[in-house]
């Protein structure tokens, strides 16, 4: 038995009339265990690619996991409010986020020929509506929010409800007058984060994370650990160090010492097509005085293209250790709302310096012969010696030291993170990598919004200050499929009690009158004493179908009446564990109600 989900009236949900269809094959665009068992089981049905329609069992879980975020926003003094999904641009043209967002919002005109979007987000909104309404720091502090479906135009929906064009999200906004007062609603909102997330009923992790096309300075990413997250995350061996690579903070070695470093030579290397064949050449012919060169001396150069929101391209080269590749998804990340893509063979032959295959930091560097600013791994410290392009087919150029040699534009964290490497924060810890779904973020947006509208109140000595704000998102749409994720078998979902579409799945096997009989009394009185039940009382239907269906769907507690009745017993099973018990049919009422609602 739940508490406090008013919106769910407790009936007898009975499959002879409830409007559901199982599956037994796979949808053909499945990709991962939830989108799978979802579908199969009846709870969602594809509309369009990132489109789903709810059906009535799985609209009954979207809302208890509604109900539990909406609990706990609640008991921190937050207000629900609801905007329209339909909005205006002016708004985000005073933001920026018009421009900013790109190809990846829905934009549409009305008959007027006015600009429209659909709401991918909604921090505009919010702070328009505060400063319509309050002027005072005696207003404030504030905390606001909605639960409400988003729009993103998403180039490659997948996963079923893990990435959809059309989704639900609780959006919550804080206001303050002080960045103190935006630690204490951040802190608030926090606490309210762990206590939502640890009813939901997955396993997650809070990591570090970036800000991106949001602003703000600290930010902080709740995820669900799962094999098929699109998030990759690292926690140190040793502290409590977390973060998503994309935010992941590489540990800057210390300058070297370099006045007795040999100097710089070009050498022919031919028959070097990759990394590994390039150090066994310059190993065999070009041998270090201190130690074998390894692919972490080599400096690979690459080459990719920066998309701004208004379409133009602009080159960027990036210097990483040649032992690793650059993650266009870390850097991504990094440049938000700007986009990367690799350079085309067009643009680079557009730069007639540039020698494919042999680029090195010769010709790189806004102020050098190719124009392209040139940015490098924060491991590229002064005295450190490398060997990359000569910028001439067939060479490398050898002893290459930085600082002396080259001086890049500057660093950026672009090479990927891997598991194994040096802990940021502590000395003895080293980073293990593991997948998750991003659930939830919050930010500390500070002032980036309430100065771009114009959001200022009058604090206690009569000033005009721009208020700082919040911002904490969630995505119920996508913890109804991270739920699934975390809680199913080869059989079926196995929802957690608080989640699941009802407490109980009842099932009459046989033809026999006086089975459905007793069936219709103990989900008459289940549903009298406040158990929800689902009631298989398909007349039709074999045992063997209404098991396996039993099984799909993924009530946590199954009570099976059949041929056991006849000796006056009732069969009540755990879907999650297996566990079978005999109870006297006179007694089942009481059992059951002690296993959904225990003293």
């Amino acid at each position: 038995m739940r508490q406090g989900w008013p919106s769910l009236t407790r009936m007898i949900l009975r499959l002879s009339s409830l409007f559901v269809r199982t599956l037994r094959e796979d949808p053909v665009d499945a990709e991962v265990p939830s989108h799978r068992l979802l579908v199969r089981a009846g709870y969602i049905r594809r509309a369009a690619p990132g489109i789903y329609t709810w059906l009535p069992l799985g609209l009954r879980v979207l809302r208890r996991v509604e109900d539990i975020i909406r609990a706990e926003m609640d008991a921190i003094g937050a207000q629900e409010m609801l905007f329209p999904a339909l909005l205006p641009r002016e708004p985000y043209e005073a933001s920026n986020r018009w421009t900013e967002y790109g190809p990846n919002i829905f934009r549409l005109k009305d008959r007027k020929g006015a600009d429209y979007l659909l709401g991918p987000t909604h921090e505009e909104m919010f702070t328009l509506a505060v400063k319509d309404l309050y002027s005072s720091y005696k207003d404030l502090p504030l905390s606001i929010y909605q639960i409400q479906t988003k729009y993103r135009d998403e180039a490659r929906p997948r996963a079923g409800l893990l990435r959809g064009r059309e989704f639900v999200m609780k959006d919550s906004y804080s206001f303050d007058v002080d960045d103190a007062g935006l630690e204490r609603s951040y802190a608030a909102h926090r606490a309210a984060y762990v206590r939502i997330f640890d009813r939901l009923g997955f396993e997650y992790v809070i990591v570090r994370a970036t800000s991106g096309a949001m602003g703000g300075s600290r930010s902080e990413e709740f995820l669900a650990r799962a094999e098929v997250g699109e998030d990759t995350y690292v926690r140190c061996s040793t502290c409590d160090y977390a973060a998503n690579v994309e935010a992941v903070e590489t540990r800057v070695p210390e300058a070297l010492p370099h006045d007795d470093a040999p100097a710089a030579h070009v050498e022919d290397t031919p028959d070097t097509p990759t990394i590994a064949t390039l150090v066994d050449h310059v190993n065999a012919a070009h041998p270090r005085d201190d130690r074998a060169w390894t692919a972490a001396d080599t400096l690979k150069n690459v080459l990719v293209a920066l998309v701004h929101p208004d379409g133009t391209r602009e080159p960027l080269a990036i210097g990483v250790p040649g032992d690793r590749e650059v993650d266009l998804k870390r850097l991504g990340g990094q440049l938000e709302p700007i986009e990367v893509e690799p350079m085309t063979d067009e643009e680079i032959a557009a730069h007639p310096t540039l020698v494919k295959g042999y680029i090195g930091p010769g010709v790189l560097g806004a102020d050098r012969a190719s124009g392209i600013r040139y940015v490098v791994d924060p491991r590229v410290v002064t005295g450190t010696r490398w060997v990359t392009g000569a910028d001439e087919a067939g060479h490398h150029v050898l002893d290459l030291v930085a600082g002396r040699d080259f001086t890049p534009d500057g660093t950026i964290e672009a090479a990927e993170v891997r598991a194994g490497d040096p802990c940021p924060r502590c000395d003895d810890g080293v980073l293990e990598a593991a997948r998750g779904i991003e659930m939830g973020h919050i930010f500390q947006l500070g002032r980036k919004y309430a100065e771009a509208l114009g959001l200022q109140v009058l604090d206690e000595n009569g000033k005009l200050v721009t208020v700082t704000m919040g911002s904490y998102g969630i995505g119920p749409s996508r913890a109804v499929a991270a739920i699934a994720e975390g809680n199913h078998d080869e059989l079926g979902l196995c929802w957690p009690r608080e989640i699941a579409p009802a407490d109980v799945h009842l099932v009459a096997t046989g033809k026999d009158r006086a089975v459905f009989d007793e069936a219709e009394r103990i989900a008459a009185e289940l549903e009298a004493r406040g158990v929800e039940v689902i009631y298989d009382d398909r007349p039709k239907v074999s045992p063997g179908v209404k098991f396996k269906d039993a099984e799909l769907l993924g009530m946590p507690t199954v009570v099976v009446v059949g041929r056991g009745l006849a000796d006056g017993v009732v069969e009540v099973r755990d879907r999650r564990t297996g566990e079978k018990t005999e109870v006297a049919a006179a007694d089942v009422v009481d059992h059951v109600v002690a296993v959904v609602r225990p003293a």
